[in-house]
């Protein structure tokens, strides 16, 4: 089966949240432990992960040296995490697979993820990034082209668009990759922005996608047979902080976009892995499980998780 796992922030830093970089190496060993599992158990594996602590370290240095030199832009900041994720997935993947007498090469991807320069978000932007800072700290940044706003007693924070993703333009490096016995890191953060102008050229901007939507894009585009959204929890959970409070375990599409309609999900922590987990089903993915990260090898074999399927694809 081809599997297309999307690995939470949890998997890239340490417990309490460190994100120095021995407690990011041990977490990511902890992650390639149970991904290699899966590739023992025979299947093809792509792996997507966030990026959220290592840009939020990278934000802090801009502020501090803000006076000093020119911030990096955040399509940099997307790619220099990609590939220090990317690098140490390499490591510790290949070593985990040894260990399990199921040696495969490894390749790390740094990957662009098209976006529309048109997109509201960048006429409008509302996404938050980075730490609260005094105006007058923010000030230097402000300077620099970046758009900040006023928060009220926590000061000021940045705010950038989160466009929609179309297309990851490197699918098809990946593809040829995964054909030739690869498992394959890629669209890490939700792929590196760019836009494209009239003439072809790709280019990057300041902005942040959804590392899940992407997800669901690229498990549709390379045609896996699950997406696996791997997060701190082993299943998502209806009627959340009330008496009512439930496992979801195995359900349809549309069970699934019911608990979805009714506000089931916040928007800050379940929604958008619910919401990508739906558009792969919908697109006519196979299945969709949220589970999880040490749960990844029984959830594929249906032992646990929220599993949605679409009765019309399931096969």
């Amino acid at each position: 089966m081809r599997v297309l796992v999307a690995l939470g922030g949890n998997a890239m830093t340490g417990p309490d949240g460190s994100a120095t970089p021995k407690a990011q190496r041990a977490a990511i060993a902890e992650a390639s432990r149970h991904l290699a599992d899966l590739v023992a158990a025979g299947h093809e594996v792509v792996v997507t992960h966030g990026n959220g602590p290592q840009v939020g370290n990278l934000l802090v240095k801009n502020e501090l040296a803000a006076a000093v030199v020119p911030p990096v832009p955040l399509d940099w900041c997307g790619a220099q995490t990609q590939g220090t994720i990317g690098f140490t997935l390499l490591d510790t993947l290949e070593a985990a697979l040894a260990e399990r007498d199921a040696a495969r090469p490894v390749a790390a991807l740094v990957s662009r993820t098209l976006v529309d320069a048109d997109d509201p978000g960048f006429t409008h932007p509302t996404k938050p990034v980075g730490r609260f800072l005094p105006r007058e700290q923010a000030q230097a940044l402000i300077d620099h082209g970046e758009r900040w706003e006023d928060r009220g007693e926590k000061g000021w924070r940045r705010v950038v668009a989160s466009p929609e993703p179309i297309e990851v333009l490197e699918t098809h490096t990946l593809l040829t990759l995964l054909g030739a016995g690869y498992v394959v890191v890629a669209a890490g953060g939700g792929g590196i922005p760019v836009v494209r102008g009239a003439d072809g050229a790709v280019q990057g901007v300041e902005a942040v996608i959804d590392k899940d939507l992407t997800a669901a894009l690229l498990a549709r585009a390379v045609d896996a047979d699950v997406l696996v959204i791997a997060t701190d929890v082993a299943h998502a959970v209806a009627a959340w902080g009330t008496p009512d409070a439930h496992d979801i375990g195995r359900v349809t599409l549309a069970e699934m976009e019911a608990y979805a309609a009714e506000g089931h999900f916040a928007s800050g922590s379940m929604g958008p892995k619910v919401e990508a987990a739906l558009r792969f089903v919908r697109g006519g993915g196979r299945r969709s499980i949220i589970t999880a990260l040490d749960q990844l090898a029984p959830a594929i074999d249906g032992q646990v998780g929220t599993v949605i399927e679409n009765p019309q694809t399931e096969r």
